[in-house]
């Protein structure tokens, strides 16, 4: 059997320096993909990424914008938007070995295909191995060594085991799994919630208000899982509700912060991506088709989508016949 011993991370952001960092310290050989040169040259010289401030690149990390020299590598962490994720997929297809263990860590759906981030792996690099990291951890946490937990999910429950221990260490902890739908479902809801946490934060609507919306909100997140065939289990921990309460929680979050924007009536950051902004629409679609009920995520896809002033979602989901818990 082999051994990974080195991973690609392609992503020159933020998130997949972190990343980079995390498999350095994990013991493994590291390289860096960026898509621009002057950006890959720059992170090379420097030992810095300007996208993550602070933070100092290991000096055994190599950054390429080589995507041949980053396929050759035994694991490749895909560390693009959700939305860039065919994109970089299809790059990469062309000089990647048979049966590379390719792992999505963008949490989102596409936009017109509706695919996963797996399914989108499958599709575009057929001898590819697809799996999904996702969890409650932000990049600067991730970058800095800080504790962080997450979820690994491939559907080959033993792969899934090597990824966690390849990539593994003390402060970045992965948990496997082979439910890799519920990691997926988890990752994309909870961006579309945060958005609804923040506009409770930004309209002043109070403590109780935002834990009621983050409680009902996984309640409807567990309802899609368990619709689309995800395990209770899976919806419960870091990739379903951990990283649910954290992106509706933490300042570092660019779902909520989108949403407190909208909230305070005020134009969102368009520097930092807010996948919800995209997921939404698709996720209340994927809803529809499964006969979920989904009213917290619909008026977020309805506030964006210019059908209902923030407001007067407010008040629909306010004036709803009681019902029991769930």
């Amino acid at each position: 059997m082999t051994s990974f011993k080195s991973v690609a991370v392609i992503g020159g952001g933020a998130y997949g320096t972190a990343l980079a960092c995390a498999a350095v310290r994990a013991g493994r050989k590291v390289v860096l993909y960026a898509r621009s040169a002057e950006s890959a040259a720059q992170m090379q010289t420097t030992r810095n990424n300007p996208k993550l401030p602070g933070v100092s690149l290991d000096s055994s990390i190599g950054v390429t914008a080589d995507i041949a020299a980053a396929a050759r590598t035994d694991i490749v962490l895909l560390a693009t938007p959700a939305q860039s994720l065919r994109e970089a997929a299809a790059t990469l297809a062309p000089h990647l070995k048979p049966k590379t263990p390719v792992v999505a860590c963008a949490k989102g759906i596409e936009r017109g295909t509706h695919r996963f981030m797996t399914e989108i792996i499958a599709e575009t690099i057929p001898e590819a191995i697809p799996a999904i990291l996702s969890g409650p951890n932000f990049a600067d946490d991730v970058a800095r060594g800080l504790p962080t937990a997450v979820t690994l999910a491939a559907r080959d429950e033993k792969l899934a085991s090597r990824l966690v221990q390849a990539l593994g260490s003390s402060t970045f902890r992965p948990y496997h799994t082979t439910d890799v739908r519920g990691v997926e479902i988890g990752g994309a809801a909870k961006n579309v919630l945060a958005i609804a946490a923040g506009i409770v934060v930004g309209r002043q609507l109070g403590a109780s208000a935002l834990a009621a919306l983050t409680t009902r909100g996984f309640s409807e997140l567990a309802r899609l899982g368990r619709a689309c065939g995800a395990r209770s289990e899976t919806l419960a921990g870091l990739s379903g509700l951990g990283d649910l309460i954290l992106s509706c929680s933490s300042p570092q979050s660019r779902n909520l912060a989108f949403g407190i924007a909208l909230g305070r009536g005020e134009p969102p950051n368009r520097d930092k991506l807010a996948e919800g902004e995209f997921t939404a629409p698709v996720l209340i679609e994927l809803a529809a088709s499964q006969n979920v009920d989904m009213p917290v995520s619909n008026a977020v896809a309805a506030i964006l989508g210019g059908k209902a002033t923030i407001d007067a979602a407010i008040e629909g989901l306010l004036t709803r016949p009681f019902k029991a818990e769930e």
